[in-house]
């Protein structure tokens, strides 16, 4: 064999086994959990027929008012991880991530949507009324164990419904979105992340769901809030309260986000804010927003719209289910008219988004940067604005609350944080960001 020919034959070896190699949608190994959008190519939820991108969009926004509303409503009563993150964005409609793990003994693999505002997590299981197929077999698995009104557990879950006396098992009600509701029991089972396991788990089995389901996760959710029923909370010591996420872009197909569950592999070198404790709304992540600039122009609002205050809620959050960034009326509108000088009209309006612009004059659009304390976000573009399919329009994708919500919260979306590594370190009371290219 020649030279030529010998090398002819190792590049083509080398570009069958590279093609072999690259698998989209690969399985979580070691210690890294994916993370995906509902509508991502490795979603086993996308829709054949999405229609338009910024359709997609409008229509995952237009269900912010719910969610908006729910975080208002909240008032009282050894190794690193990583778990694969995606984009589902192409099959459900709304503007959650999902992530893959293992339920039961075998596992039964189930795609649950990642949610860091509430805490309990639950599955819809078999012979469920009004629930959507795949669902987790109870009877399937050797761990599986229904809870009764008798355990710690079942006080700490929302919606109780237990008699005064007598023993039973411990089941609740719980409503989700805008027209959705489900009954559940309690029930405990093996959990699997990536390569952990964390026994007697507890979670709601969905026994019946009611209304609408289009906003209802269809293999359930997993809590990661601050409360005693989250994942943080039942993982004790194995995660020391830290975990982190890379969100990719809703465009995203595949399983290229994570969510990295412990201390390490944390980012050393990240940009830290103080993360803040409500004693009304405990389950929530609160952060210090001080100010917006747009611009090189920081943004005239009054203090006390922005400032944390543990009395009555208020504040800024991170949610991961919000789709697009949202502030209070007054907050909103001063950023909105600062964006439109520096920008070149006319406006117009598509949904949630009222400052739409010619494309062209995107090379005019000021970055915006969120200032936090002890740390400046400044937004890439792709952060910033969201465009039309056809690439015609440009808008800034941030809203105000909705005039229906009597809301005294500012919510950081999950679109203004992508491709960025959040960082949860719970037990340090602190948020790192740190840019991260995770599509």
């Amino acid at each position: 064999m020649d030279v030529f020919t010998a090398l002819i034959f190792l590049i083509s070896t080398l570009l069958v086994s590279t093609t072999k190699g690259f698998d989209p949608c690969p399985s979580s190994k070691g210690s890294d959990l994916s993370v995906i959008h509902v509508h991502g190519q490795c979603s086993p939820f996308k829709q054949k027929n999405a229609g338009s991108w910024v359709s997609t969009v409008v229509n995952m926004a237009s269900h912010d008012p719910a969610r908006v509303t729910y975080l208002s409503s909240l008032v009282a009563s050894p190794k690193a991880t990583d778990v694969p993150i995606a984009s589902g964005q192409q099959t459900l409609n709304t503007g959650n991530y999902v992530v893959r793990v293992k339920l039961g003994s075998p596992g039964q693999l189930m795609f649950m949507v990642l949610d860091i505002s509430r805490d309990a997590a639950w599955v819809p299981c078999a012979a469920c009324t009004g629930c959507s197929s795949p669902t987790f077999s109870p009877n399937a698995s050797s761990t599986y164990a229904s809870l009764q009104c008798s355990v710690p557990q079942c006080t700490q879950v929302s919606g109780l419904s237990c008699p005064s006396t007598g023993a039973a098992e411990c089941y609740f009600n719980q409503t989700y979105g805008r027209d959705s509701s489900f009954s559940a029991t309690l029930s405990q089972d093996s959990l699997g992340l990536a390569a952990d396991t964390i026994p007697s788990y507890s979670f709601g089995c969905v026994n019946s769901v009611s209304g609408s389901r289009s906003t209802l996760p269809p293999q359930g959710l997993l809590g990661l809030g601050r409360g005693p029923m989250s994942l943080l909370s039942q993982s004790g010591s194995l995660y020391s309260g830290v975990f982190s996420y890379c969100l990719p872009s809703f465009k995203s197909y595949y399983f290229s986000g994570s969510l990295r569950l412990g201390s390490l592999g944390q980012p050393k070198n990240i940009r830290t804010t103080p993360l803040l404790r409500n004693p009304r709304r405990p389950t929530l992540y609160y952060v210090n927003l001080t100010g917006v600039s747009v611009g090189r122009v920081l943004v005239p609002v009054a203090p006390e719209l922005l400032t944390f205050d543990p009395n009555t809620g208020a504040g800024t959050i991170i949610d991961s289910g919000t789709v697009i960034t949202r502030f209070v009326e007054p907050v909103y509108a001063a950023i909105r008219d600062e964006f439109r000088k520096q920008v070149k009209g006319p406006f117009t309006t598509i949904g949630a988004f009222d400052t739409c612009f010619v494309a062209t004059n995107e090379d005019l659009a000021p970055p915006v940067t969120f200032h936090f304390s002890g740390l400046d976000l400044k937004l890439p573009v792709e952060n910033t604005l969201i465009h039309s399919s056809a690439g015609s329009l440009a808008c800034l994708a941030m809203a105000a609350v909705p005039y229906n919500v009597n809301s005294v919260l500012n919510v950081v979306a999950n679109l203004q944080q992508q491709n960025l590594r959040i960082m949860f370190d719970v037990t340090n009371s602190r948020l790192g960001i740190a840019r991260e290219l995770c599509n």
